[in-house]
């Protein structure tokens, strides 16, 4: 099992500047090793002749192409407008 020493946590610690208790170094000096731990378990793995990956499945966009289409008739859109000014929808002023 890798081991960090506490000495080790306190300059982390330091250098991320986050204040550690002596009981909060202990623990994340125990958390820190047994993920250094599983780290080098992995580093023991053949992967010899496997291709790199992003994903571990093939991902398939679910957006439709973006394709130009004629839009609708100004005076569809406006037809349920309240209120309008030529071609525009009318609102109040939001702003003074």
């Amino acid at each position: 099992m890798t081991q960090i020493s506490s000495d080790e946590v306190r300059h982390l610690a330091l250098l991320c500047r986050v204040a550690m208790s002596d009981g909060d170094v202990e623990v994340m000096r125990d958390q820190m090793s047994n993920i250094l731990s599983n780290i080098s378990i992995l580093n023991e793995v053949d992967t010899e002749g496997v291709e790199p990956t992003g994903h571990s499945v093939d991902l398939v966009s679910v957006m439709r192409d973006d394709e130009v289409e004629p839009s609708a008739a100004i005076e569809d859109i406006l037809a349920n407008a309240p209120t309008r000014e030529d071609d525009f929808i009318r609102v109040r002023a939001v702003l003074e």
